[in-house]
């Protein structure tokens, strides 16, 4: 009996059909970089502080900018030790029965009470618009910014569920063009939302949508995934390039979202998986597009291909119970959970990171950018090294951060190791698990890679309210934790597939 592997072996396990539907795969990266990290962009907080009428009022008639009338009437408040313009309190006074003038270096407010926000805020933004400042996200809904990431997560981990089944009921590639299609729908609705309850919940259908595979040579799929990231690299590079020249939130929402729609394109320019069709007893078709294949690749099919039969229609289903019934098997699967938890936290703090540094937000990113492209390729170095180089970077990073260019370099030998270390969970996941449940296993475990996208907004955003350096120190301790725990897991190098 002639199996999908064997027929593969003649097609061409990575010849040029492949070769071109996964160039038009890697496309969908790049976008898919806008999708994740563009909250740093479209939710930037800019400095702000109370909106006043009465002080507007004064600033218009004494010609005073918005950095004087900051300076002249908004109170201030130890920092840190540093006396700073406070950013959620103003003082509580009636500015038309004030007596000053129009030419005063100092007003004295010493026994005026200071109260809360009352008439919003002012922003100095320089004309960009980001949905923190059009909805007034800060001070106490500060929070609520956390949750335009969250809610992101939130829809990656239903989605990976319901387009999971999707898949397997109606194939692979019409599970991907359903998903490209839900996310070109989603993205202008995120774009158009009229508020920001309705901009969470068109965030969250954002979310369903997933990657899509292809098909290949069992020992061409590490290649391809690296590939693959790289194109997600490169996506990172171009998100600050296009934020720069696209001020506005809702139009740069836009532009992220117009690839998806170009992507059902590809209705016309890949086919569907062959196994998949071999799996619901659809022969004829799966051996029309194996000889489809093979006549692209410039290769003869020799072997009885109308014998052909499904790789896995003998294998055993499997459960989650399988997961964690030998103490082997529960210490895998725990490792590997966290590792996928730690990396999701660790990879989107440190890029989140970005958007409240104070510094040159577009500079950082395009240094960040090309920093994932040259690692990956290395990614087969240890776990271990990965996830040091995360630890000492995170805590350099507190203990030098008044040298900005070395704070710059050990920032990308951070998001260095991280990506290393996100791209090898990935890999030795699939080879630590025996076959009937190797699919089953990477599903949970990355699981956990979306629960940690969840947190780690929440992580980032609220800590750094209480010290701006205490998200490196949680970093840091979950990567040093996750590559000590991978000393426990075995060497899989050179060992055989069960």
């Amino acid at each position: 009996m002639t199996t999908f592997d064997d027929i593969l072996e003649e097609a061409g396990k990575f010849g040029r059909c492949q070769k071109r539907i996964f160039a038009l795969l890697c496309m969908v990266s790049m976008p898919w970089a806008g999708v994740y990290v563009g909250i740093v962009f479209q939710g930037f907080t800019p400095d702000h502080w109370c909106r006043d009428s009465g002080v507007v009022q004064r600033r218009e008639a004494c010609g005073w900018s918005l950095a004087e009338s900051r300076r002249l009437t908004v109170p201030l408040v130890n920092s840190s030790g540093v006396l700073l313009p406070s950013t959620c309190e103003q003082y509580e006074v009636d500015w038309n029965s004030t007596t000053f003038t129009c030419d005063a270096r100092e007003l004295k407010f010493n026994e005026t009470p200071i109260t809360a926000c009352k008439d919003g805020w002012e922003y100095d933004y320089e004309g960009r618009q980001s949905f923190v400042t059009e909805f007034d996200l800060v001070c106490a809904d500060g929070w609520l910014v956390d949750m335009y990431q969250a809610t992101l997560n939130v829809g990656f981990l239903v989605g990976s569920i319901a387009i999971g089944y999707l898949a397997d009921r109606f194939g692979r590639k019409m599970s991907f063009l359903m998903s490209n299609l839900l996310n070109g729908i989603a993205g202008i609705l995120v774009a158009v939302a009229p508020n920001y309850v309705s901009l969470l919940v068109f965030r969250t259908l954002y979310g369903f949508g997933v990657k899509g595979g292809w098909v290949a040579g069992y020992e061409f799929r590490r290649t391809v995934g690296v590939i693959y990231q790289m194109f997600f690299s490169v996506g990172i590079l171009l998100l600050p390039l296009l934020a720069y020249f696209i001020t506005d939130w809702r139009w740069l929402q836009v532009v992220i979202t117009i690839p998806y729609i170009v992507f059902l394109s590809y209705y016309w320019f890949i086919p569907e998986s062959p196994r998949w069709l071999l799996s619901q007893n659809k022969k004829t078709k799966a051996v029309k597009i194996t000889e489809d294949m093979a006549k692209e690749n410039k290769m003869t099919l020799s072997k009885n291909i109308e014998t052909l039969r499904d790789d896995n229609a003998d294998s055993t289903t499997a459960s989650f119970m399988d997961l964690i019934r030998t103490p082997k098997m529960r210490k895998h699967t725990f490792i590997l959970s966290y590792n996928w938890f730690t990396s999701a936290v660790v990879y989107q703090g440190l890029i989140m990171r970005l958007g409240i540094l104070g510094g040159n937000v577009y500079v950082d990113f395009l240094i960040a950018g090309p920093v994932g492209v040259p690692c990956l390729p290395f990614s087969s170095s240890s776990p271990l090294n990965a996830s040091a180089g995360v630890f000492l970077s995170c805590f350099d990073l507190i203990f030098f951060a008044g040298m900005f260019w070395f704070k710059t370099v050990v920032a990308c030998i951070g998001r260095l190791g991280i990506t290393m270390a996100f791209e090898m969970v990935v890999f030795v996941n699939t080879e630590l698990y025996p076959t009937f449940v190797r699919n089953l296993g990477v599903s949970v475990c990355s699981t956990l890679c979306d629960v940690g996208g969840i947190v780690a907004p929440f992580l980032l955003y609220r800590l750094a309210v209480i010290w701006l350096e205490l998200p490196l120190i949680i970093f840091g301790s979950l990567a040093f934790l996750a590559g000590g725990l991978v000393l426990l897991l075995p060497e899989t190098r050179g060992q055989e597939k069960k």
